[in-house]
């Protein structure tokens, strides 16, 4: 999938999926939430207005409160790319995204995810 397509790709549309993903590993909606809200500082209500605007993933993260300054501490390999060397900025933060929700699937636990 090209780049265009997934900056394009609305926010809302995605985020039914990485809840789908965590329950369907016995984790839950609060845990991708806290996720979400620790990477972007967005907070339940402000997360919810993005998913009614339906945003895409450009406007969602360029409206992000604010990016988590650990973020750097996000390493490892997603979708046949480390994520730390993604070079373009939005998709390395959409990276880190799928990343963490890859590591809540698999059993992580929240503070390890979290880069506490």
């Amino acid at each position: 999938m090209n780049k265009e397509r997934v900056y394009a790709l609305v926010f809302a549309s995605v985020y039914p999926l990485y809840i789908k993903k965590a329950m369907a590993k016995g984790r839950t909606k609060e845990e991708v939430d806290a996720i979400i809200f620790w990477l972007t500082g967005y907070d339940n209500q402000t997360l919810q207005q993005q998913i009614e605007r339906k945003s895409d993933f450009e406007t969602f993260f360029a409206q992000a409160p604010q990016i988590n300054p650990n973020v750097s501490k996000i390493t490892g390999v997603i979708c046949g790319y480390r994520v730390e060397e993604i070079e373009d900025k939005l998709m390395q933060k959409i990276r880190y995204l799928d990343k963490l929700i890859d590591e809540l699937a698999k059993g992580k636990a929240m503070e390890k995810i979290l880069r506490k």
